[in-house]
């Protein structure tokens, strides 16, 4: 499978919940839920573990895609992911990157590649 890559950075094909979407493994859905639920702070059931990546090829996404402004923005502005875009990086990116640095890392490591 191609590495998938998030509008975010986030590495879809290397995220717990799209593989064990992709192997439709329901244990590793639990767990997911369980690893999340502690993480977050708050519930997450194993059948909200379903995701295709949150790119426009994938057609189910984890609930907070849905409301993602990152996402959103992206999908907008028609860019592969936020590396390609014009306004890179703008403060919706910033703020997500204090919480996942790799993402950053991910976005900068294409950003260099173009």
């Amino acid at each position: 499978m191609d590495k998938i890559v998030a509008y975010c950075g986030i590495v879809c094909t290397e995220c717990p919940a799209f593989i064990a979407t992709q192997k439709n493994d329901d244990a590793a859905r639990k767990q997911v839920a369980e690893a999340w639920s502690k993480q977050y702070k708050m519930a997450i059931k194993p059948e909200d573990i379903n995701c295709d990546g949150c790119t426009p090829e994938g057609k189910r996404h984890i609930g907070y895609c849905n409301i993602c402004e990152v996402r959103k923005c992206g999908r907008d502005k028609a860019v592969v992911n936020c590396a390609y875009c014009d306004d890179y990086a703008c403060t919706k990116l910033t703020k997500f990157f204090a919480m996942a640095p790799h993402a950053k890392a991910s976005l900068e490591k294409i950003r260099k590649s173009r």
